[in-house]
């Protein structure tokens, strides 16, 4: 079962499933998901992983053997003005769900988590034991349905696996394209087929150029890892703390260098303040993830920029 599957990353993710042979089920409340991001075979229920019954319900119907769980709210700007929304849908959402989980006797379980929980490291990559301070409380929310996992494999034979995404960037289909308004590609896009330049938040940090560096992971690269984890939960019973990105750094201008070889013309942009509580660098220790899943990342930037624009013009 994939909660939020008829979203940006879920129909990636779905994809990559049905790639491997698996039979999946769609549980989302499609509050932010397309239906025509849900192939028309793929069983799409509509509701909240905070309805237990149904989730329960679900899990019966389908045989569900283990779930994937992306659904759940990430704007970390609104999570620091509606924090309670932010734990009442993130963690009260997942309390339900892993509540059902128990009931329906599912043993396998791969959590949606973030590169939010590490807040501002010391240093670039992290590692996945590194100190986890979050800076907002959608990072928080993350970094506890982790402790929730952990907790309730103590108790109970679940296997799982928690991914902390790094910046998830273009399409494996135009279909599936990212139409967040909160991730930087997408932004810039949108700002330059509406004639304003692009905003780039401090260019003072203590980096080759000074604009902020992020690990950028290309979306097919995040579903196929996925299904890794998926069948990392089926071969043992584990409990890993996996980072997934590329292990390698981009840094704003470079984004919007690449937005312009693939666009044909240089983006336009300014320079704004920083915003508070931006690092100045994260990227991915991708080590665990090469050796635990046995996975590595395929795709680079400019792929995921080119992939990001075509989209875009198929639209």
């Amino acid at each position: 079962m994939l909660t939020g599957g008829a979203g940006y990353i879920g129909s990636h993710v779905i994809v990559a499933l049905r790639e491997s042979g698996r039979e999946v089920v769609v549980l989302d409340d499609m509050s932010t998901g397309l239906r025509e991001r849900v192939p028309a075979d793929v069983p799409l229920v509509f509701g909240s992983v905070a309805d237990k019954d149904l989730v329960v319900q679900t899990m019966m119907d389908h045989e569900v053997t283990g779930v994937i769980h992306l659904a759940a709210k990430k704007a970390v700007g609104e999570s620091v003005e509606r924090p309670l929304y932010y734990y009442q849908e993130n963690v009260g959402g997942l309390l339900s769900l892993l509540e059902a989980v128990r009931i329906a006797e599912v043993e396998h379980f791969v959590y949606s988590s973030s590169a939010g929980v590490y807040g501002q490291p010391d240093h670039s990559p992290v590692l996945e034991d590194g100190p986890t301070v979050p800076l907002s409380p959608y990072g928080e929310t993350k970094l506890v349905g982790e402790w929730l996992l952990a907790d309730l494999a103590a108790v109970m034979p679940l296997s799982w696996c928690a991914l902390r995404y790094f910046n998830v960037a273009g399409a494996g289909d135009p279909a599936l394209a990212d139409t967040s308004v909160g991730n930087l590609i997408p932004i810039v896009l949108r700002d330059d087929s509406e004639g304003r330049p692009a905003t780039v938040f401090g260019d003072d940090y203590p980096t080759p150029d000074g604009t902020c560096i992020r690990d950028y992971i290309h979306v097919v690269d995040l579903a196929e890892a996925h299904v890794r984890a998926a069948e990392l939960t089926e071969q043992a019973r584990v409990g890993e703390i996996i980072n997934v990105g590329t292990g390698t750094g981009s840094s704003v201008l470079e984004v919007l260098a690449s937005l312009g070889t693939a666009l044909g013309h240089e983006v336009a942009y300014e320079i704004g303040a920083r915003r508070a509580g931006d690092p100045g660098a994260l990227v991915a220790s991708v080590d665990r993830a090469t050796e635990v899943l046995g996975w590595r990342s395929r795709f680079d930037l400019d792929d995921m920029t080119s992939s990001a624009v075509t989209a875009l013009a198929d639209r």
